[in-house]
């Protein structure tokens, strides 16, 4: 994937914003579980009393409240609370949401900061659970060994109908320190929010006395937290609506544009790159890979990134809960990171295997379409079908074994999962018990602890879709930074505007990549504009390989090709091509009309360009004979007309382009004498000052050719015309009269 980190430079700025909305789902997901949190604990089991801090608390609850605090606790307390009584200015509105407030002064709460009501909880919240002791020690004397008995005072001493808190106050300054003291070692156990769910009670039964709504308390507290959940889901569910679109949008840009400059590397390679590149390995690299890597793109966005925010703020948030629950967490993760290396380890080499696979098989399809009639012409459909089961079922076997190893995972991390939520309420029951943590807490936990082992399962899937990717990644990285072996100079030269279209090879040698011979040797001939230079040799000899360096499908390895005294590497592939009117051997048609193959050469060729061509190339006639005529529709490579039309057609193709060099490699072998000598005939006349180089088997196609060039294993064995070639070269006249009679060629 590193290859091809470039594509991902135009959406900087998108994967950006991206990371921002991934940043706030997560926070959106990692709230849930608080809220949760605070439904049960708040909510549930403290009434909707959140705090330890009393909004408002009578007079005489906050005189004994002040007997248990340090001196120093007593000056924050009364820093934030203001006494109301009937005197006070803003009486009345305190009388209307605390009707006892008529008998008794009472103290309102002045500062609802947060951080200051955090500060509060332990002070308020040690000193409510002392006194709610107290007075439960006067109404059951029974329990007063709850009470510390420090500083010389024991409760269970006390004369029955005394007076607790008079008695208190009236002990030295020293004493009620030291009782203090005590109790605070009495709380040191229990955390703040235990402290503050145990004091809940009492805060409850202080409103409860202050005249206050407490079924409305407690309703207005889970309908604002559960209206909160709602908007936060909402929120969660908007952010990832955002998320897959834009990963999409990422990823198919960069699809898009790794495919585009796939066909573009492909469009520039020479016959050299496509020896070593098979069609079928390009067709699957430029679709099946390029898909592998867009999947991975857009997964890598939404997981990858995602994962790691989700897992450490969970584990941030577990902690927070109950750090003592932790390590059910660690063993967790270390029981996942096992099961992912385990699934890995057996997976990864199959995925290499599996795009090979895919490579094969698109070449057996690819030779069947392609060879369908040759098939059937030999009765082998059976062989073919079994060629294809075998590289069908290769494949089949691969993905089935790469899938069934990560089937194992979904069951496995279903057990992980499930273990980890019975050890969580396992452990964490024992410790409600105990008083160390609230019940919403640990729920909180145990979903917390989800997300976590969640993360990490999102990331096994990514280290599982990656190296897939990066298999798929490095093959059209492969091919993206294929070295081409024909490029264009660095200061081409161009053709000057009254060229001379003569074509001269000047000790021409070839040699094909990584053979270990030349195939031409010291070839030398000229081909002058307004002639026709036929070439003619044995099969293997060489002359397609001579034509095809003139257009610089590969590049001469020794010697010098010029066209007009320039050599053609120092002009510019498209110039030079431009200058060519190219018919190979095979004939090409591509999916469309017959006058769209035909504009295939100049889109803004006339009409009658198009009809004189067509008359030229001898195929007005069939094509007349077609009721739709030149809007006739071609099939894709031309499968729906004969081999006689279909050369007929690029033969056409390539007289609407005009240009001043023509070549035609072995292009009359599929029409009769007939069409042949009337076609020879026409393109005499129509090709004028043109230079036309032919490639021909039959010597009736060359044998007024103005000069013929004879080709043996790669060499030059004869130059000439047909009459001088039969004196003088023994390799043309043994051609010759394998084809026809001395009478024929006189």
């Amino acid at each position: 994937m590193l290859r091809l980190l470039k594509y991902f430079k135009p959406y900087i700025l998108l994967i950006l914003i991206t990371i921002a909305v991934l940043y706030v789902q997560a926070q959106a997901n990692l709230a849930l579980p608080d809220y949760m949190s605070d439904i049960i604990n708040v909510g549930i089991q403290q009434g909707g009393v959140e705090d330890a801090v009393p909004l408002a608390i009578r007079q005489s609850e906050m005189d004994k409240l002040m007997l248990f605090m340090s001196e120093e606790d007593k000056t924050t307390v009364m820093a934030d609370y203001a006494l109301i009584d009937s005197a006070s200015p803003d009486f009345e509105t305190y009388l209307a949401e605390y009707p006892a407030l008529a008998n008794e002064a009472v103290y309102v709460l002045t500062d609802s900061d947060k951080t200051e009501i955090e500060k509060l909880n332990p002070i308020m919240g040690k000193a409510l659970l002392t006194v709610s002791t107290i007075d439960q020690v006067i109404a059951d004397p029974a329990k007063a060994s709850a009470m510390p008995q420090t500083g010389g005072f024991d409760l269970s001493r006390l004369p029955a109908g005394s007076d607790i808190y008079a008695l208190l106050s009236s002990l030295p300054q020293a004493q009620l320190t030291q009782i203090t003291s005590a109790i605070d070692q009495q709380f040191a156990s229990m955390s703040d929010s235990m402290i503050v769910q145990s004091a809940a009670a009492t805060v409850r039964a202080e409103y409860a006395a202050l005249g206050v709504d407490l079924s409305k308390l407690q309703t207005n507290y889970i309908v604002r937290i559960g209206g909160l959940m709602l908007l936060v889901t909402l929120l969660a569910g908007v952010t990832a609506i955002v998320v897959g679109y834009l990963a999409s949008r990422i990823a198919a840009g960069v699809a898009r544009n790794v495919r585009r400059d796939t066909f573009k590397k492909v469009e520039s390679f020479s016959k050299a790159e496509f020896d070593k590149f098979s069609t079928a390995s390009l067709i699957t690299r430029t679709t099946n890979d390029v898909t592998q890597v867009q999947a991975a793109v857009m997964m890598l966005i939404r997981m990858a990134i995602y994962a790691p925010i989700m897992g450490a703020g969970a584990v941030i948030h577990a902690v927070d809960k109950s750090p003592s629950l932790t390590w059910i967490i660690a063993l967790g993760v270390v029981l996942l990171l096992g099961l992912i290396l385990i699934v890995f380890s057996v997976a990864m080499p199959k995925f290499k295997i599996i795009q090979s696979l895919i490579d094969r098989l698109n070449l057996v399809m690819r030779e069947n379409l392609s060879g369908m009639m040759v098939i059937r012409a030999f009765n082998n459909q059976k062989f073919e079908e079994d060629r294809f089961d075998k590289a069908n079922l290769d494949l089949t076997q691969t993905n089935l074994f790469v899938n069934r190893v990560m089937v194992v995972m979904m069951p496995l991390m279903t057990l992980l999962m499930n273990g980890l939520s019975l050890l969580i309420i396992w452990v964490g029951a024992h410790e409600i018990a105990q008083s160390m943590i609230q019940v919403g807490d640990m729920m909180a936990f145990l979903q917390y602890a989800m997300q976590v082992v969640t993360s990490f399962l999102m990331l096994s899937i990514m280290f599982i879709i990656l190296p897939r990717a990066s298999i798929s990644a490095n093959r059209i990285a492969d091919v993206l930074d294929a070295d081409i072996s024909i490029k264009d100079p660095e200061k081409p030269r161009r053709f000057k505007d009254d060229a001379v279209w003569k074509i001269e090879f000047r000790h021409v040698s070839f040699r094909y990549p990584d053979a270990e011979e030349d195939v031409l040797h010291d070839i030398n001939f000229t081909a002058l504009p307004g002639q026709t230079t036929a070439i003619i040799g044995s099969t293997g000899s060489g002359k397609s390989t001579v034509i095809n360096l003139i257009p610089r499908f590969y590049d001469v390895t020794g010697g010098q090709l010029f066209i007009d005294g320039m050599d053609v590497r120092e002009v510019k592939q498209s110039d030079l091509r431009d200058k060519i009117g190219y018919i190979p051997q095979k004939g090409t048609l591509f999916s469309g009309t017959i006058e769209s193959n035909l504009r295939y050469a100049d889109e803004n060729a006339s009409m009658d360009t198009l009809k004189k061509a067509a008359d030229v190339a001898q195929a007005s006639e069939f094509i007349d004979s077609i009721a739709e005529g030149l809007n006739s529709d071609v099939s894709q490579g031309g499968t729906n007309v004969s081999g006689g039309q279909k050369q007929r057609l690029a033969i056409a193709r390539a007289l609407v382009k005009k240009p001043p060099i023509y070549i035609f490699d072995d292009s009359f072998s599929a029409l009769d004498f007939k069409t042949d000598l009337a076609l020879r005939k026409a393109l005499k006349e129509y090709t004028g000052s043109s230079t036309v180089l032919i490639v021909a088997q039959r010597i009736s196609t060359i044998k007024n050719a103005e000069q013929i060039v004879v080709l043996d294993e790669g060499r030059v064995v004869g130059v000439g015309t047909h009459q001088e070639l039969m004196k003088s070269c023994q390799t043309y006249r043994e051609i010759a009269l394998s084809q026809l009679s001395m009478e024929e060629l006189a």
